[in-house]
Order: structure tokens, then sequence, then C-alpha cells
């Protein structure tokens, strides 16, 4: 079934309309990616369902219960989670610190230090660097420490917005195993915006082709991968390769504790 359902939505800041009939949906356990230029209205619609921006008119449905217009923080007590662009970790803080930060929404606080303790063996970096401040940590790690702490909210949805936005081709194949990883181990379900095509390409299963804030191409990743709208929209020269290989560095064998999302309410009990 259908975790999370866009249905027309429209969005806007001010009178500046961004995102035009959007409508989209992502299975449960499902990736799915957006694809387009910059300026598209990618991360304006991600910021719409996450509940930073309230559509100007439409539906988006979680299970399907319509919570269009819902604050950020109800949201993330629902299960829907976004990893900015830009990482916007908290530089001053200690790297558990920020993992605790993720926890905010969560009412089981004696399954927070379990998390904790699992985010740190799924992302081995953050075990060696927990008391490390955040700013002191390089770009890849803290684009891991900002998806960990995205989990530590035990998300549903988990929406990525540019993961791989100035890291090295290292660390991209990095990111590219830990969003397989995510959700081989939590059954998550992924919507991820991504400028590098072919991380995209590699870990979704379906994709929606976003132009002038609308959808104007979507279906698998194998229809699109070979689509001329996709090559002259978004790939252009030199833009495909995203490189090989599973992320070293996430562990093996975990999973949520006890299993199911920690202090998670239905969408339409809420």
């Amino acid at each position: 079934m259908n975790l999370l359902e866009v249905d027309c939505v429209e969005t806007a800041y001010g009178a500046i309309t961004v995102n035009r009939d959007v409508s989209l949906v992502a299975a449960e356990g499902e990736v799915v990616t957006i694809l387009g230029p910059n300026g598209a209205g990618k991360t304006t619609l991600l910021r719409a369902i996450c509940g930073l921006l309230r559509p100007r008119r439409g539906h988006i449905r979680l299970e399907g219960a319509d919570v269009a217009g819902l604050p950020a923080d109800r949201l993330a007590r629902l299960g829907i989670v976004m990893v900015p662009e830009g990482r916007r970790i908290f530089a001053a803080m200690t790297v558990r610190e920020n993992l605790r930060l993720g926890a905010y929404a969560r009412a089981d606080r004696s399954g927070v230090d379990a998390d904790i303790a699992l985010m740190q063996s799924f992302f081995r970096i953050l075990d060696q660097k927990g008391e490390a401040k955040g700013g002191a940590l390089s770009g890849g790690q803290q684009q891991m420490l900002a998806i960990a702490r995205g989990l530590m909210a035990r998300p549903r949805l988990l929406l990525l917005d540019e993961p791989s936005l100035g890291l090295s081709p290292l660390m991209v194949k990095e990111v590219r195993g830990v969003i397989g990883e995510i959700r081989r181990r939590f059954g998550t379900t992924i919507l991820l915006v991504e400028q590098n095509a072919g991380l995209a390409m590699a870990v979704a299963e379906r994709a929606y082709l976003m132009n002038n804030g609308r959808i104007v191409q979507s279906g698998p990743i194998e229809a699109l991968r070979d689509s001329a709208s996709v090559r002259d929209l978004y790939l252009g020269a030199g833009r495909a390769g995203a490189g090989a290989g599973a992320g070293a560095g996430t562990g093996a064998g975990v999973g949520w504790p006890g299993g199911g999302a920690a202090g998670a309410a239905s969408p339409s009990a809420s």
C-alpha cells in the first residue's frame, strides 16, 4: 500500500507559485527519487510534505489520512522526518548530543539511549567521534551524522534533500550504501531529492522528473534512465556517474530494538 500520497499539490512563497498540480506516491518500504534541474521546485515540495511550508492547495496523505498543513513537529511525531540540504547539524554540540536531539519528539525516553548506540554501530565513524563537536567533523562525517540524527526519530518516511551535495566521490559511495542499508535494515520509506543522477538512479526503484514546478515524467528507474527528457532536462554531459560499490562503514545485522517506530502515532488518530 502507499504510505505517502501527494495529490494535486500547489505551493507558493507569497505571490510566487513554485509547485503546480504535483502528484506522486511512495509505497511502504520503497525508495523513490525526484529528479530535476536546480530551481525545479524539488526542495519546496519536500518542505510541504514535512510541514515546513503549508501547501496553497492539494492533499498530502500519510496512510490515507490528510496531513497537509500540519506543523513539522506534529508530522515528525507521525513519522515524517526531513534531512535537509547542507546537513545543518549543531556545530557546537557533540555527536551524541546531536543524535539525542533527533529524538526530541519521541515519547519512549528509555529507548533513546539504545538507539544512540544503534546509530553508532550503524555509522561506525560516529562511534569513533562520539564526543567530538559536530563542527570538527568532515563534510562526509557531518552528512552521516545528519542522516543518523534523522533516523533517531524512527521515521516511517525519510525525506533526503541532496545528501551527496559537496561530498567527495568516496563519500558519495558511502551515502549510496547507507541509503540502501536504511531501507534493508529498518524498512524505512525514502523520498530522495538528489542532483547526482547516478546516485539517485542506483538506489531508487521509481523516479519523478520535475521541471518548472511540475511533474513532467514518472516511471521505473529503468525507463527514465533511457529517457531523452531526463538527458536533455537534467543529466547533461558528465552528470551520470555516482560510482559503484556498497557503502563501507555501515553495521551488519542491526534493526530497531523491539521493532517498529517508537512513539509514532497513527495519522488518523492525531
